[in-house]
């Protein structure tokens, strides 16, 4: 599936108003970024949809100069594995 960039989001899925996968974020100070939310459509679970989704935020962090947070429980699982550390802030701060 492809993934699209739009504005605090990316989705895949024919109708941006209704995605059949989606990921959002918000812009917080000192160039962070707060996954908040993550939808994967039940006819897509299972086959790493979820995951793309997390890594297509962590390269736009990497490619924009923004490190990341997560108020989204599965953004949080994704983002401390190793491979993002150079990405994910974690814990190390509070995203209210």
């Amino acid at each position: 599936m492809e993934l699209v960039f739009d504005k605090n989001r990316f989705y895949g899925g024919p109708d941006p108003s209704n995605p059949l996968a989606e990921i959002t974020f918000r812009h917080h100070h000192n160039k962070r970024l707060v996954v908040d939310h993550t939808f994967t459509d039940p006819s897509l679970r299972g086959q790493g949809v979820a995951r793309k989704l997390v890594e297509s935020v962590a390269e736009y962090a990497r490619n924009e100069g923004y490190k990341l947070l997560a108020t989204c429980s599965y953004a949080k699982k994704v983002l401390s594995e190793p491979a993002f550390d150079d990405v994910y802030v974690g814990a190390k701060e509070d995203p209210a």
